[in-house]
């Protein structure tokens, strides 16, 4: 994995180092309001960091690519990370410190991030699953060009109270214009 740039932030490849900052950055009540919870203490969430350091599935089939997403301050905002399947789709997430929702680092991350994907990771169709009432997360892939999907994805298990989103192989995102 490589560090990736783009304006204003970089991302790292993850590893278990990450873990006391990243602690911190994940402890932020905010980011659980749809899903989810924080970390419990950060001997877990090094553990945790340290089961994806592999880079891989324990069957070998999937890609776990995990970057931290470190701002030109220094600060750590959140991450960004992908599942590149055996058929070369992509899952994508990423969450971020509530502090830094707004900034445009988000599309940033993920618009690097996915272009690091096809480029170096044989990723096509990049696909996320999120909760319905996440309208954040919603207009976020809605500004970089993915759709809604209509009827099942073959390999995603979607919940009653969930989407799931899906930008094509032929697709490029859309560059996001930030105001600042």
């Amino acid at each position: 994995m490589r560090v990736l740039t783009a304006t204003g932030l970089t991302l790292e490849p993850q590893f278990a180092a990450h873990a006391p900052a990243m602690f911190e950055v994940l402890s932020d009540p905010s980011i659980y309001e749809h899903e989810n919870e924080p970390p419990a203490s950060v001997a877990a969430l090094r553990k945790r960091f340290e089961r994806l350091e592999s880079r891989r599935s324990p069957d070998g089939s999937q890609q776990w690519l995990n970057w931290v997403v470190r701002l030109h301050s220094g600060d750590l905002a959140g991450y960004v990370q992908a599942t590149v399947h055996a058929d070369n789709r992509a899952a994508i997430a990423y969450v971020l410190n509530s502090r830094y929702w707004g900034k445009g680092i988000a599309s940033r991350s993920v618009l690097a991030m996915i272009d690091e994907l096809r480029a170096r990771h044989g990723a096509g169709e990049c696909f996320a699953i999120l909760k319905m009432a996440n309208a954040r997360s919603h207009r976020l892939l809605d500004r970089l060009g993915f759709k809604l999907a209509t009827g099942e994805e073959p390999g995603t298990a979607i919940e009653r109270d969930e989407m799931l989103m899906v930008l094509p192989a032929a697709k490029a995102p859309r560059a996001i214009r930030t105001s600042r």
